[in-house]
């Protein structure tokens, strides 16, 4: 499974690159206006930077809503670096975009996905990545992970290459839980990530090697 990071704070991503584990970043707007990244020159420049950081895919938001305006979006940030992968949403137009873009060899990642039905037309149309919204679905009572799970059923059965990328990631357990449930990618904040390397048990365990250690070598 690979791991992207969820954000446009590229001292997070050179953290997250630190570990060694890290496959990618994903973006939007709103984590961009977060940074305080605003006008299209500055967050242009900024999806340059988060390329030459990092070493796989970039996903790069459309503003537009209307197919031709995500077509012109698309290619304009496909034409930034071969990284970028752009993100589109799961709308009429937006199945139409990610056709035309897969047509022109353009990655794309289908964007705020909450059904398997949804999922089956991305995949139709070529998109490279689908991205279900855990924790959304979560939040209205729904059970994210099932998607996920049905999503890659799917995938497996109908025999379809877009990669499935567990999006919405609030804690180290989504991770785990999307791991198990067939994910192919998750993207995820740097706490969640993090948040996987702790255990209390670990914490106790080295104290106690650190504390013999130090009494066997007492004198010595």
């Amino acid at each position: 499974m690979k791991f992207f990071i969820d954000t446009a704070n590229l001292d997070q991503i050179k953290e997250a690159m630190d570990l060694g584990i890290l496959d990618g970043v994903t973006t939007n707007p709103s984590l961009m206006a977060k940074e305080g990244i605003v006008g299209v020159d500055n967050v242009m420049n900024h999806y340059t930077a988060i390329c030459e950081l990092v070493d796989g895919d970039v996903s790069a938001e459309v503003i537009a809503t209307d197919f031709e305006g995500m077509i012109k979006e698309g290619e304009m940030l496909a034409d930034l670096h071969p990284n970028i992968v752009v993100k589109i949403p799961m709308t009429i137009p937006g199945i139409k975009a990610i056709s035309y873009l897969t047509q022109q060899d353009i990655k794309t990642n289908c964007t705020l996905v909450f059904s398997s039905g949804q999922a089956i037309l991305a995949a139709k149309a070529g998109a490279t990545y689908v991205s279900p919204f855990i924790g959304r679905i979560d939040d209205i009572g729904w059970d994210g992970m099932e998607l996920i799970n049905e999503i890659a059923e799917i995938y497996a059965m109908q025999d379809f290459d877009t990669e499935i990328l567990a999006a919405s990631i609030r804690n180290p357990k989504h991770i785990i839980d999307a791991a198990l449930s067939g994910a192919d990618v998750v993207t995820c904040p740097l706490d969640a990530i993090l948040g996987l390397a702790k255990h209390p048990l670990t914490d106790i365990g080295l104290e106690k090697f650190l504390a013999d250690h130090k009494k066997a070598n007492q004198g010595h």
